[in-house]
């Protein structure tokens, strides 16, 4: 199993608006997630915009594939994209996991 932590900057005119979005995300969404591997998927969001992002996945670059091959991931990310600052294409192409340097099972 492979971790995944990254970041994301939001704009802070849109914090509001972004953590609704994510209190009703689409359910093919939510299916194209869990289809293409990945789990545990978490999003932490700071006031200042900064977003963390977690998930468990087999194969991050197959997983990352597979919902880029996906309708409705091409839908949510033209959707989301304005949320985001310093982002040059797709958030989801923005994402550049961490090193991970220490886990405690």
């Amino acid at each position: 199993m492979q971790r995944v932590c990254f970041l994301l900057k939001v704009r802070e005119e849109r914090l509001d608006e972004y953590r609704e979005r994510h209190r009703e995300v689409w359910p093919d969404m939510l299916d194209a997630l869990s289809g293409a591997g990945w789990r545990n998927y978490s999003l932490f969001l700071r006031e200042d915009g900064l977003l963390v992002g977690y998930l468990e996945t087999d194969d991050f670059g197959s997983a990352r594939e597979a919902m880029a091959a996906t309708e409705v991931n091409a839908r949510w990310q033209a959707e989301m994209a304005p949320f985001f600052e310093e982002l040059d294409g797709r958030p989801d192409e923005g994402m550049r996991p961490l090193d991970e340097v220490f886990h405690l099972d």
